[in-house]
């Protein structure tokens, strides 16, 4: 069982930056996939952004590319999303997921095996 645990959400102004942090119990850590996704108020859930286990390949929501950053650290059993330049649409519960298939598969169809409990990000206009 993976235990993920999500840090760094908070409240910041249009056009401000966070980083989301997600530090993962288990030692396998490298060989799961991990992902981002965010749910607003009254929306279903949705894909922000993925990594495969070694780092080398990753996948954006549209709604993100070229303002967002998925990286890891499998030393730190830590994954990370930088957030650059943020809209008020950003603001959501992010939360961070694992799963041992691939990154594009946690794209492809929005699931994963393991969630953490969620970051609430809100960012004013």
């Amino acid at each position: 069982q993976v235990q993920l645990v999500e840090s760094g959400g908070g409240l910041v102004q249009a056009g401000g930056s966070l980083r989301l942090s997600c530090a993962a119990s288990e030692r396998t850590f490298r060989f799961y996939a991990m992902g981002w996704f965010r749910q607003a108020p009254g929306k279903e859930r949705e894909f922000v952004a993925a990594i495969s286990w070694g780092g080398a390949s990753t996948h954006y929501a549209d709604s993100v590319k070229g303002r967002f950053t998925i990286s890891r650290d499998n030393a730190k059993n830590t994954v990370y999303l930088q957030m650059n330049s943020l809209k008020p649409e950003d603001t959501a519960v992010y939360y961070c997921a694992a799963d041992p298939g691939t990154a594009q598969n946690m794209r492809v169809n929005s699931e994963a095996h393991y969630w953490g409990q969620g970051t609430q990000v809100t960012v004013s206009s």
